[in-house]
């Protein structure tokens, strides 16, 4: 009997967001370039367009000699921009300065060293940007498939 509640219970605590220095975290089941394309299908499957992705790991790798350091920061990280009109519209309309919020942004990342691969995005603050940090969480969970 304890084992059939364990289980369940370690799948609900694995899928679970950390939040943790501003950020919502999840653990992806995948490695890093299935969980890119997914978070790209579940951005795009919302109706949204991304408007830019940026390979920040790949620079912070490229420049890495430049700067002097001998970190390997990341194995993998991008960062997907894009907005939504209609929620936008409503979050700057109910404060124009929610404008420092936009685009919206979901990451996805593989630390140097670890296989774990993290997707998150930036906790909003409370109010009306709570529907912005909703829409991001969808779209992270349909990604992951939670």
């Amino acid at each position: 009997m304890f084992h059939r509640l364990i289980a369940p219970l370690l799948a609900t605590l694995i899928a679970a967001p950390v939040w943790a220095d501003g950020a919502i975290t999840y653990t992806s089941p995948d490695d890093f370039e299935d969980t890119v394309f997914s978070v790209e299908n579940a951005i795009l499957d919302a109706g949204l367009v991304i408007d830019l992705t940026s390979h920040t790991g790949d620079m912070l790798e490229r420049t890495r000699p430049v700067t002097g350091s001998d970190v390997v920061l990341f194995e993998h990280a991008d960062i997907f921009s894009f907005c939504s009109a209609t929620l936008s519209r409503k979050v700057m309309e109910a404060d124009i300065m929610n404008i420092v919020h936009c685009p919206y942004r979901i990451f996805v990342m593989q630390q140097g060293g670890s296989d774990q691969v993290i997707v998150g995005f930036k906790s909003m603050p409370e109010g009306v940007m709570k529907e912005v940090q909703a829409l991001l969480d969808g779209i992270v969970r349909d990604a992951l498939g939670l």
